[in-house]
């Protein structure tokens, strides 16, 4: 399975992880036949061709800032970068659809990957202080 969609799977216990919205979570369980072939064809999709995970999420970051889908573009942010994007082809990645969707959908696209940054950021600080400590 893909490094991209497994972080939106149910557990073992049916439980959905917590980066995914709350709305998205709340819909797949009122619905899961749907949640699950929403992740079927997002897999069956990403092996259709040759591109790996993070020029797929670099991608799906264009998509999102052209539809104007926040929550998407910070998801496709983050998983970009787990993929092993920098935060420079991230921004390349979203400053290449000014041209077509317009310079103010750029910039706030552009703030809302900052903010995912900031937050991806944090969490990596938070975890490597808990790692220290449980070192100690």
């Amino acid at each position: 399975m893909s490094e991209m969609n497994r972080d939106a799977l149910p557990d073992a216990a049916g439980e959905l992880p917590g980066k995914l919205p709350k709305t998205f979570k709340e819909f797949v369980r009122k619905f899961p036949e749907l949640g699950e072939a929403h992740q079927r064809v997002g897999q069956a999709v990403e092996r259709l061709g040759p591109m790996d995970a993070k020029a797929c999420s670099l991608v799906k970051i264009g998509i999102s800032l052209g539809a104007g889908l926040e929550s998407a573009l910070r998801s496709h942010v983050r998983r970009a970068m787990q993929a092993g994007a920098t935060e420079q082809e991230v921004e390349q990645a979203i400053l290449l659809g000014m041209n077509t969707v317009g310079f103010p959908r750029t910039v706030a696209a552009w703030s809302w990957a900052q903010v995912q940054f900031e937050r991806d950021r944090s969490e990596r600080t938070d975890r490597e202080a808990s790692d220290d400590a449980g070192d100690r």
